[in-house]
Formats: C-alpha cells, sequence, structure tokens
C-alpha cells in the first residue's frame, strides 16, 4: 500500500507544469532611461539599457568601474509600434520597472498632443512607475543617454535620474515629476514648467581627454498643452527665489565686477498677493529668506550684508520677469495666484486675452534676508 501511495506521488509530481515561464533576472535588459521624438509623423524611441550589476545593490560592485550602456532604437507610427520594433532585436525580454526618467526632443515638445499620448501609454503598463522624471533637450537623444556619470558612474548617478544630489549644494531649477507636468498642463492659471537638459563639454576632463557630462541649462514652458518657449538658466536666475523647494544657492553681494562677499541663500519663504487698480491686477511678492556667509573680501557688517543680498534678489526677480514678458510667458506664476485668490476676476480679465500681464503688473517686491551665521570667523555687527 505504501509503494503504491509513493507511485501515485510520483506520477502526480510528473504532472505538474515547471517553471517554463520563469525569467532568470540576470538575463533580462533593465530600462533606466527612455527618449521620445516625433518625426515626419513617427515616434522615435531609444531606450537606454544598464545590465543587471548596474542596477541592482550588490556588494561586489566596484565603484567608478566603467559600466557599458547600451541604446536601443525604434520607429512607428504609435509608441507602441515603437517600442515593438525595439523588443524585434532585443533577444533577451525587455524590463521597464527600473525606468527612471524620459527625455522628449525639442522637435516632439511642439507637439504637445503627442507628449499627452505618449504618457498616457506608458502609465498604463504595469511595470513603469508613476515617479518618472521628465526633461526636455536640443541635443540628439542619443548622445544624452549614452552620457555617463563622473568618475565613470553609471547614468542611474547623474542629473538625468539622480538630480536631487546636484540639487543638495547647487538649487536653480527643481526637477519634474511627469504627473506633476501633466498636472500643471491642465491647471487654469499655472504654466507647466520642464527642465531642459544640455551636454557641457568643457569643465571637466578625465586625464587630458575632455568628458561630456548632462547639466540644466533652463527649462520649456507650456500653457494649454502647448509649448509657448524657451529661458535660459540665466534668464530664469530670479525664478529660483519663488520656489518653495529651494535648498542652497549663492549669490555675489553686490552682484557687479567687485563683490564684497558671497553668501549663501536657504528655504526662501515666498507670497505672491493681488491687487485692482483701474480693472487690471497688480501683483506683490513677498520674500523671507535665510543666509549664511560663505566668502568675505571687504569687512561689512552683517546689516549691510542683508540689504545688499535683498536688493540682488529684488533685481533679479525683475530681470527674470522681464525676460518672460520678452516672450509672454508667466514665469513667476502670477496668474496662478489671481487664479487661486480671486478666480472670478481671472475669468474677467481672460476673456479678450490670454496674457494680462505688461510692465507695470509686477508691482512691490519686498525682501527680507536674515543672515544665519558668518561661519567660523565673526562678523561685524555694528
Amino acid at each position: 500500500m505504501n509503494l503504491m501511495k509513493i507511485l501515485l506521488i510520483s506520477l502526480a509530481l510528473l504532472l505538474l507544469p515547471g517553471c517554463w515561464n520563469s525569467k532568470d533576472i540576470q538575463r533580462m535588459a533593465y530600462v533606466t532611461a527612455l527618449g521620445i521624438d516625433y518625426k515626419d509623423g513617427k515616434y522615435i524611441s531609444y531606450v537606454q539599457v544598464l545590465n543587471f550589476s548596474s542596477v541592482a545593490k550588490v556588494e561586489s560592485t566596484e565603484l567608478g568601474k566603467n559600466i557599458p550602456i547600451w541604446i536601443g532604437k525604434g520607429e512607428g507610427t504609435t509608441l507602441t509600434e515603437s517600442f515593438n520594433s525595439i523588443y524585434a532585436t532585443s533577444q533577451i525580454r525587455v524590463f521597464w520597472g527600473h525606468l527612471k526618467s524620459i527625455v522628449i526632443s525639442e522637435n516632439m515638445l511642439k507637439h504637445g498632443d503627442k507628449i499627452k499620448e505618449a504618457y498616457d501609454m506608458l502609465n498604463r503598463y504595469r511595470e513603469v512607475r508613476y515617479n518618472i522624471l521628465l526633461y526636455g533637450t536640443k541635443e540628439p537623444l542619443q548622445e544624452v543617454l549614452h552620457t555617463k556619470s563622473i568618475l565613470n558612474f553609471s547614468p542611474l548617478d547623474s542629473i538625468l535620474d539622480t538630480p536631487t544630489q546636484t540639487f543638495s549644494q547647487r538649487s536653480y531649477i527643481v526637477p519634474v515629476y511627469g504627473f506633476k507636468l501633466l498636472a500643471q498642463i491642465n491647471e487654469p492659471g499655472d504654466p507647466a514648467m520642464l527642465p531642459s537638459l544640455t551636454l557641457d563639454k568643457a569643465n571637466w576632463h578625465e586625464d587630458t581627454k575632455p568628458k561630456s557630462l548632462l547639466k540644466i541649462d533652463g527649462a520649456y514652458f507650456f500653457n494649454k498643452g502647448k509649448m509657448t518657449g524657451w529661458l535660459s538658466e540665466g534668464d530664469l536666475i530670479g525664478y529660483r527665489w519663488i520656489q518653495k523647494k529651494l535648498e542652497r544657492s549663492p549669490i555675489n553681494i553686490p552682484n557687479d565686477k567687485n563683490p564684497t562677499a558671497a553668501i549663501v541663500l536657504l528655504h526662501p519663504s515666498s507670497k505672491i498677493t493681488s491687487v485692482f487698480q483701474d480693472g487690471k491686477a497688480l501683483f506683490n511678492i513677498t520674500i523671507k529668506i535665510q543666509a549664511y556667509l560663505d566668502e568675505l573680501n571687504a569687512n561689512i557688517p552683517e546689516k549691510t550684508m542683508e540689504e545688499q543680498a535683498a536688493k540682488v534678489i529684488k533685481n533679479e526677480i525683475r530681470n527674470t520677469y522681464k525676460k518672460g514678458l520678452e516672450k509672454k510667458l508667466d514665469v513667476l506664476k502670477l496668474d496662478q495666484a489671481l487664479y487661486r485668490d480671486y478666480p472670478q476676476k481671472w475669468h474677467e480679465l481672460h476673456q479678450n486675452q490670454d496674457f494680462i500681464f505688461d510692465e507695470k503688473s509686477l508691482n512691490n517686491i519686498e525682501v527680507k534676508v536674515k543672515l544665519l551665521h558668518t561661519g567660523k570667523y565673526k562678523g561685524r555687527v555694528d
């Protein structure tokens, strides 16, 4: 009887299906970044693929070891078709669960409806997460995706996938997640802002060989789903002071060829209020910000430093506002403040025109800088 039981169990085990559908995690292509272009009615997609040792936390991984980057290219009348043309030659399964960033060409950014279509397709796929970073670029997508980080670290340690490392030391333009950008595009009075990437080929060398590294050089702006313009980082220098997420950003005081000091500003608190005069909306900006002294070239009182810093911030905000006016861009998001505080008035003002701002719209800017400390050296108080 026992022998019969053993035989029956053995037969039952033979009938069980094997793990033919299992996947060896070391034999999958991990997509970490995606580039999307649109040309001649076709989507052109580029996938950046790293091997398993690059995306997994392995104790034996050697820091600084040269990690190869594979780029796959596909084309199709839909994004799905372009991906399938990549699958046709990938040899192994392509896994999307490690996708961290999407870079969109400027050519595709001009087709706002195509961006929504592409992002909708990606979000429908179960492996892709919602917290994907978005960038625009004027550079060739293949070159952007081929760029590694400093010391031959993988792209996972670059601005492309981990911008917070740089942003914590130098805060200018805030990285944006895809779901945030689409929410802003659909929100009245809230111009969407997309950081743009460029390739810096001048500032770093490996031994004597120039190394190309990624840099955020400006931002694209959208209104009602359409791209309305681009401004450089220099043009947007005053925008940083109204960013709630700004961590630290330096300025020279005064901001001329012979500064007396360099200070670092931290965690601004800003408020935009609207007033009405002769049927027009005027805007006041109030900013409170902390600072510390980083470099001192002349012995000046702390009170003077605070006053000079406040003046520099005011000038930068006004200059950025003027740069936006030239291209009819609401860089400081004044329209958003008006919509939230006075929605009925916002609709009245926008009945006959989309852009309601002129040189007089930005009324008063009040900045209060609080110097926390002067470093290891004492500063003058008088």
